[in-house]
């Protein structure tokens, strides 16, 4: 059904059909946050539209007078005729969607310079990352000859989450580096019954572009099997299976879950590259969007889900360039002021990759500087059990000394065994069996008990040395 706005009057406004409504008109008591967050949504299609209105009256304008160009002469006047200005921060504004026609499938394409920065990341960092930092990042090998020019970023839009068959991908959105620009490239499927025709188009693009890796986030639990899935249900061969793949969900959550509340692109791109964008549209309304437009044919629906998929793609580009550029800063740790929250990261890299050695190295170096009492906690304990195992006892001991609060249970506990059975300092293992056993009162049930058996344990020991030496 067709969205219609109606004005009630200057604060009201009102969807008829699948609507949501603003303003006293409903007799309900609103949530401030929610009515801003409708607001811009609301704000934010109108822009949609007006550029939509734009785009199409240009091309008319150059149509009707432009009769000795060509189609593709006519595209390149009207996109530089349209295309935004950059806004000061310097981020690549995704220019005026021009739709390539084929219909039933739209193709969409905006290339960006190299040197246009997205946030605070230049674009053209991205061909500099060296393939020892992908592989790591990825722990996939097989990068270290790769680099990102050769590379799809990769991200899909569908009709839900669930996935297996009945999950369709209606837009795929990918970046890539070609000709000395980045392009976002967009395939958009307007008639469900013609998927056919896209998996057979995103084949063919696939094949001409020969890409040597995938980059996504969540793409190897989501995005490249249900493309997969699509691609085999029309017989298709999956020209991506096989490829070297950089899930970087899984390396972001190694190197900044303990620092910000989350690892979603979004809430990443805001604080790591700096990017200046909201969650501009809720995941959980794109499906609902997309089967209104099946409906009503309406293109201002899509045209903020295209909107918000180029800036994922974006977005998923410079987090990678942030992730290897604080790899490379981890490196070299002792000659760098990386923040200690963020050494921590890197050592999280460094020991999922199986690098003990480094991700210790790192580690030590952290705890140089501040990290937050939680996060200072678990390193302590990570580094005293590594120091254990390999009998690096002036080590361990030294961290089992100063780790306090959450972790005290453990560290006393270390301390009373080591002075019991490596040191025979029976005194020094009560001494730290009663501090454990404090901690352990009304707390824990397990350690209380291990305490108090432990100091009747070293009492016994402690009266039998007694009584041989009195002998």
């Amino acid at each position: 059904m067709r969205k219609e706005m109606v004005t009630l009057h200057s604060d009201v406004w009102k969807y008829r059909g699948n609507s949501l409504m603003i303003g006293s008109g409903t007799g309900k008591k609103r949530d401030p946050m929610t009515i801003k967050n409708e607001l811009k949504l609301l704000k934010k299609e109108r822009e949609a539209r007006d550029r939509s209105r734009k785009v199409r009256d240009t091309w008319q304008k150059i149509d009707r007078d432009g009769e000795n160009l060509t189609t593709k002469e006519k595209l390149e006047r009207l996109i530089s005729l349209t295309r935004r200005e950059k806004g000061p921060a310097g981020k690549p504004e995704p220019a005026p969607i021009v739709p390539r026609h084929r219909e039933p499938v739209q193709f969409f394409e905006n290339p960006y310079t190299l040197g246009a920065r997205y946030g605070q990341v230049t674009i053209s960092l991205g061909l500099e990352i060296p393939g020892k930092a992908l592989a790591l990042l990825s722990h996939d090998p097989a990068f270290e000859g790769l680099s990102l020019d050769s590379a799809l970023f990769l991200d899909l839009e569908t009709t839900g989450l669930a996935g297996g068959t009945g999950t369709l991908p209606f837009l795929v959105g990918m970046g890539y580096y070609r000709n000395g620009k980045f392009n976002v490239a967009q395939y958009f499927l307007s008639e469900m019954g013609d998927e056919d025709r896209m998996v057979r188009e995103l084949g063919q693009f696939f094949r001409e572009m020969d890409f040597k890796s995938v980059v996504t986030y969540n793409g190897k639990a989501f995005d490249l099997p249900l493309l997969e899935t699509r691609f085999a249900l029309q017989r298709e061969r999956f020209p991506l299976a096989g490829l070297p793949h950089l899930d970087f969900l899984f390396s972001a959550r190694h190197l900044w879950k303990h620092k910000y509340e989350n690892c979603q692109l979004c809430h990443l791109a805001r604080e790591i590259v700096r990017a200046d964008r909201d969650e501009d549209i809720p995941s959980a309304e794109i499906p609902i969007r997309y089967f209104q437009y099946v409906r009503s044919g309406d293109f201002s629906l899509i045209e903020p889900i295209l909107y918000h998929n180029q800036e994922d793609i974006l977005s998923l580009l410079g987090v990678v360039i942030e992730g290897a550029l604080l790899f490379d800063r981890g490196r070299r740790p002792s000659q760098d002021e990386t923040d200690a929250m963020d050494l921590v990261g890197i050592g999280r890299l460094y020991e999922s990759a199986g690098d003990l050695e480094k991700s210790v190295e790192l580690f030590e170096k952290a705890l140089e500087g501040e990290l937050s009492g939680e996060v200072s906690i678990h390193v302590r304990t990570k580094l005293g059990r590594h120091f254990k195992k390999n009998r690096a006892w002036d080590k361990a001991v030294p961290l089992w000394q100063s780790t306090a609060g959450g972790d005290a249970l453990s560290s006393c506990r270390e301390l009373a065994m080591y002075y019991e059975h490596r040191e025979k300092k029976y005194e020094e293992a009560i001494r730290a069996a009663e501090e454990g056993l404090a901690w352990a009162t009304g707390v824990s049930l397990s350690y209380e008990q291990d305490f108090q058996k432990r100091l009747e344990r070293l009492k016994i020991k402690i009266r039998r040395r007694q009584e041989k030496s009195g002998k």
